[in-house]
């Protein structure tokens, strides 16, 4: 087995597709993310590349002249100093066929065009860490070879990447109740010196303790519960979440079943988070200038519709919450009959100036819905977390002391919320979501305004 070994780059990617438009494309947004690229236009061209020099990942079409994706792929496959090479395959066939014999050829991986660049660019992550990993693995073996074969060093050697490893690692076993058998806690019993510093305790402390559903239930209740279902499937999973700690804020963890219990392994991905979120944050930037409300210069309803539909059906694959907060300003319209319009619009663009400067994490957006309504989208926030936002907004509001003697409820303007969060999956509709909060904001103005209020169902 023959793996290259990590550059300084994110990785080499062959590009293979005789489409020149295709090419250029892929291969402009891969190396803007800081890949190398090499792009040829026929599986002939690929065979020569690859013998001149090795790259770590190919992506691969498949209807292509003289030899097509499918022949390239065996080719590769066949050649024992290539075949560890991944391959994945980008193409326009979306028959199920198509994707067995992609499957059957060797690929690890297919892609359906038109593709999303994130999609591509998850995609070739999953596959180069499974290399780079494969690298340590190789390296760790080899180390092993060298060794005595005696198991007191064998553990030794365990013992030392534990400790040493940048991630965070863990075993724990199950604590089940003795009358229905379910699963109530788990205990620990490995714990890496990584993990033992985010509990703040010793290994020691923690080793045959339970511990973990009252931290977890810190971080997200709903990952307990996909962790029993990686015990009781045998279905592995993995997800982002976001527990501000030190110098760090967001990781990214890998759960596996491990006999009646799973390993964990828990990585700080913050730098990259940040990366993420900054380039998102400067997308929207760009969407916001041709989607921009004209008077409070924030998010119109067109571009609260578009990144609603986009985070809808991204979440929809991540299985993350989501909530909307719908706010409406109380007796707008008396406001504007006593001071005028330019004071009705003057107090709008405070309010939207307002509702920016609370909200202000990159992934959410702020938006005018329409008249005296405004909305805001929370991606990956829990309803606790809306609530804060919420409560945030009342408070930030009532420090502006904008005069509304035409008001019943208070001297000063004040508006009504309404939240609703969901968990989106396909069968739900973002109209769902919309529509809970529209009946919570309702219920909000009943209760007598500058309130919120929060859909149960």
């Amino acid at each position: 087995m023959t793996i290259t070994e990590p550059t300084n780059s994110r990785g080499n990617i062959l590009l293979v597709d005789d489409i020149p438009e295709n090419l250029q494309l892929l291969s402009e947004l891969l190396t803007q993310l800081g890949y190398n690229i090499r792009s040829v236009t026929n599986g002939r061209m690929a065979m020569k590349t690859l013998n001149v020099k090795r790259p770590d990942l190919i992506l691969l079409d498949i209807k292509m002249p003289e030899m097509d994706g499918y022949q390239v792929c065996a080719a590769i496959k066949a050649n024992e100093s290539l075949r560890d090479i991944p391959v994945i395959f980008i193409s326009a066939l979306d028959d199920a066929f198509d994707k067995v014999k992609a499957f059957a050829c060797g690929g690890v991986d297919y892609i359906t065009k038109p593709f999303q660049i994130e999609e591509v660019v998850a995609r070739l992550e999953n596959q180069l860490t499974i290399q780079r990993q494969k690298f340590v693995l190789l390296q760790e073996v080899k180390k092993r070879q060298e060794a005595e074969e005696v198991l007191y060093q064998s553990r030794a050697l365990l013992s030392s990447v534990l400790n040493t490893a940048l991630d965070g690692i863990a075993a724990l076993q199950t604590i089940r109740n003795l009358q229905t058998g379910e699963i109530e806690d788990f205990r620990c019993l490995v714990v890496n010196p990584v993990i033992a510093k985010v509990f703040e305790k010793s290994r020691e402390e923690l080793i045959g303790k339970r511990v973990f559903k009252k931290f977890i239930y810190r971080i997200n209740p709903e990952f307990f519960d996909r962790i029993i279902s990686v015990v009781e499937t045998g279905e592995p999973v993995e997800a982002d979440f976001y527990y501000p700690w030190g110098d760090s804020s967001w990781y990214h963890f890998v759960a596996v079943k491990l006999g009646d219990g799973f390993a964990i392994t828990v990585r700080d991905i913050t730098l990259r988070k940040k990366m993420e979120l900054e380039l998102q944050a400067a997308n929207r930037e760009l969407q916001l200038l041709a989607h921009m409300d004209g008077l409070t210069k924030i998010a119109n309803r067109r571009c609260f519709d578009e990144f609603l539909a986009r985070e809808w059906r991204r979440l929809c694959r991540s299985s993350q919450p989501i909530s909307l907060l719908l706010l409406d300003v109380d007796y707008f319209k008396s406001y504007n009959d006593y001071f005028g319009h330019q004071r009705g619009d003057d107090c709008l663009i405070q309010i939207a100036d307002i509702l920016q400067k609370t909200v202000s994490r990159p992934v959410d957006i702020v938006a005018r819905y329409g008249g005296e309504e405004f909305v805001i989208v929370l991606p990956e926030t829990s309803q606790d977390g809306a609530v804060v936002i919420a409560q945030a907004i009342h408070n930030s509001i009532q420090t502006l002391e904008i005069l509304h003697p035409a008001s019943t409820v208070n001297h000063y303007v004040t508006v009504s919320i309404g939240i609703s969060c969901v968990i989106p999956d396909h069968n739900l509709s973002l109209e769902f979501l919309i529509d809970q909060a529209d009946k919570a904001l309702y219920v909000a103005k009943q209760k007598g305004r500058n309130c919120y209020d929060i859909t149960q169902f």
